[in-house]
């Protein structure tokens, strides 16, 4: 494959650009750690909780807005077997956001938390927090796998890079400017990312509309042309598996410790609704333009393309959709532009991943900010090696909200909301059962086999059996009942002395410290450092 060398030096520049506001972030994180009297650790963590709401929406629909995101949504809308009525992620998203300000601001940030960790310590203890940890560095470790697979891929593609080259030049970058900033950077990046990725993708729509190898997208959408219509079917033996689709984005994505970095990272709760709020709309407009392409490209005849026959999706390559239909059906500078604009902007996302995760290892785990710093360059690592395994970004995109829906949104709703109900017993009885469960029903996408038969499903050709069963919300739901029944239960044994006393049975009376535990040396400086303060100051401001 011979090196796009002109495409190469279009993305360097965009690599720079991004990568000199990260430099320039992390120097204003620098001066604001001079004004901070508290935790140096929550500058990097949640940006010392004064981030310009603006800015806050920005880095919060960037988050979401990322290549799982706009790759997956053209691959579904090419993909013959699926189609737009599948492209679940635009609803379920803006959903999502809209579910998290309305009623998941206040709980978390009336008690100051730093990461979502933070409550399950406080209440349960460290060891159970560190159990319940394990689906949230799953979850964050494949999607940071999905967004670096996405860019690989896209950079493959188009430039004739080796994907792992790709995927480790840009965790490379994403890792660089995050290590040096914490959350100001990864904010600011986030809105010259997000801007360029919706200058890039609009700017290329209407040469992709025209292009004389696509035949009219309209007629397309209802009528078999090229391969069969992009708008898809919904079939009534299909709605569950649809319903559990867009529960696992609209719940799930709650659940994620990206969103409460930015929740918490606002100075005021208003503030916190009114970014959430706008990304909820933001986030659906945004996917347009890979709605558009995805169904261009299903409406095309691959054989009158400088791609040629067979089609991407007959080659295995519909993850690739969007820049491969960027390539092939736009001109050379146009084509240009536009993916070196989605280049820098996948790493929106990978940044945001990388911070969240990195937060609750060095926080909830070594309890330290430089240990933080490791964190950030290990799961870097990870989720470059992860994004090796499979081209398609519509999977791991699936397969990471999964995790976190069927095994995290139980132990978070109870947590929040449950709260005098639950104890550490029910957490870990909950945890298991879910585990236990979706390991039972299996994962062709890491080779887990689906022991667990369930109603309705569909044995394939390759012996495989085909989930139509709303399954995800089904073990959420049992997971669910299983952390009250089993609360209850050791409260009902613990009066009898038939347990030893509970944790996390009363939190008014049974407060647990957050990590990291303060000492009384620490307690004193504090305080005399807030009696020096001046009259009127802002404290939230000023004070970690």
């Amino acid at each position: 494959m011979v090196v796009n060398w002109l495409g190469l030096l279009s993305i360097g520049v965009f690599y720079i650009i991004v990568l000199g506001t990260g430099v320039w972030a992390s120097r204003k994180s620098k001066r604001e750690e001079k004004k901070c009297t508290g935790n140096l650790s929550e500058i990097a963590m949640v940006g010392g909780r004064n981030l310009n709401v603006w800015v806050s929406i920005f880095t919060m629909t960037a988050t979401w807005v990322g290549g799982g995101y706009i790759l997956g949504n053209a691959e579904v809308v090419y993909n013959p077997t699926l189609g737009l009525v599948w492209a679940t992620g635009p609803i379920g998203y803006g959903v999502s956001l809209f579910i998290g300000g309305l009623f998941f601001v206040k709980p978390l940030r009336s008690k100051n938390y730093v990461t979502l960790m933070d409550p399950f310590q406080e209440k349960y203890g460290n060891r159970v927090a560190a159990v319940l940890f394990i689906p949230a560095l799953i979850g964050d470790l494949v999607w940071i796998a999905c967004i670096l697979g996405a860019l690989g891929g896209t950079l493959s593609v188009v430039m004739g890079i080796s994907s792992s080259l790709a995927v480790c030049i840009s965790a490379s970058v994403a890792v660089l400017y995050t290590l040096m900033g914490g959350l100001y950077s990864v904010a600011y990046t986030d809105v010259i990312q997000l801007s360029f990725m919706v200058f890039g993708l609009w700017f290329c729509v209407p040469f992709i509309l025209t292009s004389p190898s696509s035949a009219n997208f309209t007629v397309a959408a209802v009528t078999k042309l090229h391969q069969e219509p992009w708008l898809g079917k919904l079939e009534l033996e299909d709605a569950g598996r649809w319903v559990d689709e867009i529960l696992l984005l609209a719940i799930g994505g709650v659940c994620y410790q990206t969103f409460y970095q930015r929740v918490l990272s606002t100075a005021t709760d208003a503030q916190a609704k009114i970014t959430c709020f706008a990304a909820a709309v933001i986030c659906p407009l945004l996917a347009i333009p890979s709605l558009i392409v995805g169904a261009v490209a299903a409406s095309t005849d691959w054989n009158q393309t400088t791609y040629g026959t067979p089609s991407p999706y007959e080659q295995g390559k519909a993850g690739m959709i969007l820049p491969i239909a960027l390539q092939h059906l736009c001109p050379v500078y146009i084509s240009l532009v536009a993916i070196g604009a989605l280049a820098a902007s996948v790493m929106s996302s990978v940044d945001s991943a990388l911070l969240s995760v990195a937060s609750q290892v060095g926080r909830n785990i070594f309890k330290n900010i430089i240990y933080k710093r490791v964190s950030v360059l290990l799961c870097g690592i990870m989720g470059a090696a992860i994004a090796m395994i499979t081209t398609s970004v519509y999977l791991f995109w699936i397969f990471s909200a999964d995790v976190v829906y069927s095994m995290m949104t139980p132990q978070v709703i109870c947590i929040f909301f449950l709260s005098r109900w639950v104890n550490q017993y029910g957490a870990y009885s909950g945890f298991v059962v879910a585990l236990v469960l979706r390991a039972l029903i299996g994962e062709p996408l890491i080779g887990l086999p689906d022991v667990m038969p369930l109603p309705w499903d569909k044995i394939q050709e390759d012996g495989h059996r085909f989930r139509l069963f709303p399954f995800r919300t089904a073990i959420m739901l049992i997971s669910t009942g299983t952390i009250l029944l089993v609360s209850r239960l050791a409260v009902w044994l613990s009066e009898r002395r038939l347990l030893k006393r509970i944790r996390g049975a009363d939190t008014d009376t049974n407060t647990r410290y957050m990590v990291p535990v303060r000492t009384e040396t620490e307690t004193e400086t504090e305080t005399v450092k807030d009696d020096l303060l001046p009259q009127g100051s802002n404290e939230e401001g000023e004070k970690c």
